[in-house]
């Protein structure tokens, strides 16, 4: 089993990959120039060649190909070809400018190019994510493990290999030591006998000495080891493992975006998006404007103080929906479709949630993220700090947004119950953010407003 080749997946993604650029430039020049691929030209001839170069120098760089088992998934996967397009695109486009030769290469060809790229290669890594999941089911091409040291810890392993049968892993049995004199040539034929590749230790139940042999056994028997140090029960953040010199520390991340990178991802694509919406968007703005004056009498935009991160007020900026007079009512949350206070238009730029849209401002002001939990007012942050303070505190870590999946699943709260009930579906986000979230979340959003589902 453990002489089989390593690296077979990451080396087919590679090679196909370089093989669909080089396609997807050919054909995107057989289109656009309707010739055939003996008459191209020169200039065109470089162009790919340096493109490929440029190809493997971007996966080297952001090591587009090294995943593991675990990590091999269609997210992944497809979040690592799009970076690493995007960079060969830009890279590939300063080539060409810095070579003064722009106005000899078609910029159509170019963006048929990576428009093909990325639909073919998705389309391979579907394929081949589906085939290699299936024939791992099928009992094909799998891996032996066992543990060492913990009983207890053997359910949890267990229990997450066979929740996920597509990465192959079967269980072998738990050695225990015992005998100490004779532990290592015991754990030497244990291993031996059952061909293992992994071999998982829990290290709450292990001396340095037992490690160490643990160690040494599996080098003769060419098998991985894995340490499991056991955090059950008091650890429930996320973690980092950073060396100095030759001792791995333990980063426990106390909250949500605390990498620069997240920071750094996060802020850029709330910049990006929001310039993209208020330039894209400025006829929609404009008219939402008229038919909120010709409604209603009074201002155009509503402002309202909320609660921000850590806890920090800010104004927050809205189309208004209601009338002038709307605290004579006496009413603090909404009322749905019936609510009294409504202007003419109001219901429907709140069902579409185009009331939102001045909130773009707050986010360019770094105030507010297009996606985030939602920002609260004063009398929703008292409910919440007696009715989930310790859940509410976390909240205030981070940014509040203009979307997020409490906002799209449960909407605008009218109660507490409804408000810690979003309040948990905004817990989810901070406990599994990335960027390819934050644009699934806007585009669900969007189907709302469509639906018109607001309320």
């Amino acid at each position: 089993m453990k002489n089989r080749s390593t690296g077979l997946v990451s080396k087919t993604h590679l090679w196909t990959d370089i093989l669909l650029l080089n396609a997807s430039f050919l054909i995107a020049y057989l289109v656009r120039f309707d010739t055939l691929l003996t008459d191209l030209n020169p200039h065109y001839i470089n162009l790919l060649l340096v493109s490929n170069l440029l190809w493997v120098l971007v996966i080297y760089f952001l090591r587009t190909y090294n995943f593991t088992r675990l990590s091999y998934t269609f997210n992944d996967q497809e979040g690592n070809l799009i970076k690493a397009t995007l960079l060969h695109a830009v890279c590939l486009t300063g080539v060409i400018y810095l070579s003064q030769l722009g106005d000899a290469y078609s910029r159509i060809q170019l963006a048929m190019t990576y428009g093909l790229f990325i639909l073919s290669a998705t389309v391979v890594r579907i394929a081949m994510l589906l085939s290699l999941q299936l024939y791992r089911r099928a009992g094909y091409d799998f891996r032996r493990y066992a543990v060492v040291g913990d009983d207890e810890l053997i359910e949890y392993i267990k229990e997450f290999y066979e929740q996920r049968p597509e990465l192959g892993y079967h269980y072998y049995g738990l050695f225990e030591f015992k005998d100490h004199s004779q532990d290592e040539a015991a754990l030497e034929g244990f291993i031996e006998h059952r061909n293992l590749d992994y071999v998982y230790c829990c290290l709450s139940k292990l001396n340095d000495e037992q490690v160490r042999s643990i160690i040494q056994v599996a080098e003769r028997q060419r098998t991985q080891v894995r340490l499991v140090p056991d955090f059950r029960g008091f650890m429930t953040n996320h973690a980092t493992i950073e060396y100095h010199d030759v001792y791995p520390v333990i980063e426990v991340s106390t909250k949500p975006f605390s990498s620069p990178q997240e920071q750094t991802v996060k802020r850029a694509f709330d910049l990006l998006f929001s310039l993209l919406v208020m330039l894209v968007g400025a006829p929609v703005f404009l008219l939402v404007m008229v038919a909120v004056k010709l409604t209603s009498p009074g201002p155009v935009f509503f402002t309202q103080s909320r609660t921000g991160r850590w806890g920090k007020n800010f104004s927050i900026y809205k189309f208004r929906t209601m009338k002038v007079d709307a605290d004579s009512y006496g009413l603090q949350h909404s009322q749905g479709k019936k609510d009294p206070r409504l202007t003419g238009i109001g219901a429907f730029l709140r069902q579409t949630r185009l009331d939102e849209l001045p909130q773009f401002l707050n986010v360019i002001k770094g105030e507010m993220s297009v996606v985030g939990p939602r920002p609260l007012p004063h009398y929703d942050v008292e409910m919440l700090m007696k009715a989930a303070p310790k859940e509410f505190k976390k909240i205030l870590t981070v940014n509040p947004g203009i979307t997020s999946i409490g906002q799209i699943k449960a909407g605008y709260a009218t109660n507490e119950a409804e408000n810690v009930n979003r309040l948990r579906y905004d817990l989810e986000y901070l406990g599994k953010y990335s960027l390819r979230q934050d644009i699934s979340l806007v585009m669900q959003t969007v189907v709302v407003m469509m639906l018109g589902r607001g309320r």
